[in-house]
């Protein structure tokens, strides 16, 4: 079972990527998180397997947020979940760490897949 943290700063994005993996038999805890500051603290207080975590966050941006997990926990994977396309940002984000990176337009199947992928590396 993989304990996956969401970071991202709607709610409604939150709310369905709960919903979607609450439908996974591979996925158990899942947390949630509106900001960067609060993505950390919540990787501090609890273990978790996955983070999805957006590149827009209101109080940091989410490459900052990848650099300071990959600081702090380095074998942490860690999925950039995003509206922006990959050419703008993917190679950042793999750089700083990303183990992967997805769109928030694909399907949500390709969302389940990468998370099983992300399962593989642990």
């Amino acid at each position: 079972m993989v304990n996956l943290l969401i970071a991202d700063d709607h709610a409604v994005v939150r709310a369905g990527v709960k919903q979607l993996a609450a439908a996974s038999a591979e996925i158990g805890e899942i947390g949630e998180a509106a900001t960067g500051r609060e993505a950390l603290a919540r990787l501090r207080e609890a273990k978790w397997d996955v983070v999805l975590l957006d590149i827009s966050l209101p109080d940091l941006s989410g490459i900052e947020v990848l650099k300071e997990i990959k600081r702090e926990w380095p074998d942490l994977p860690v999925l950039v979940f995003t509206i922006h396309s990959e050419e703008q940002y993917a190679i950042r984000a793999l750089r700083a760490g990303a183990a992967g990176y997805l769109c928030k337009s694909a399907p949500p199947r390709e969302f389940l897949e990468a998370v099983h992928h992300l399962q593989l590396l642990l």
